[in-house]
């Protein structure tokens, strides 16, 4: 099931007349979090002209390392503090 974003980005995508199956994929597949969409949708609304099918799919891209890395650093942040735990508590 998709979320509202991800229907809201689809819409914006074709709107700006992008290929179906390229709206489908980014806002169903690719961009589907509530986080990425908006993203996505933040970066459509401040362009004045539609850009480029390969400027939206770098963008795609970019969110989706930003969105890796901040998965990584919480995963990250978390075993630091069941580390602290063990330290502090012992096991």
């Amino acid at each position: 099931m998709a979320s509202e974003r991800a229907d809201e980005l689809y819409r914006a995508l074709i709107e700006r007349r992008y290929p179906k199956e390229l709206c489908s994929e980014i806002a169903y597949k690719y961009l589907n979090t509530d986080y990425t969409a908006t993203r996505m949708l933040g970066y459509l609304y401040r362009m004045t002209e539609p850009p480029a099918v390969e400027v939206v799919v770098d963008e795609m891209i970019a969110i989706l390392s930003d969105r890796e890395q901040l998965i990584k650093k919480k995963e990250s942040e978390h075993a630091q503090a069941v580390i602290s735990e063990i330290y502090r508590e012992g096991l």
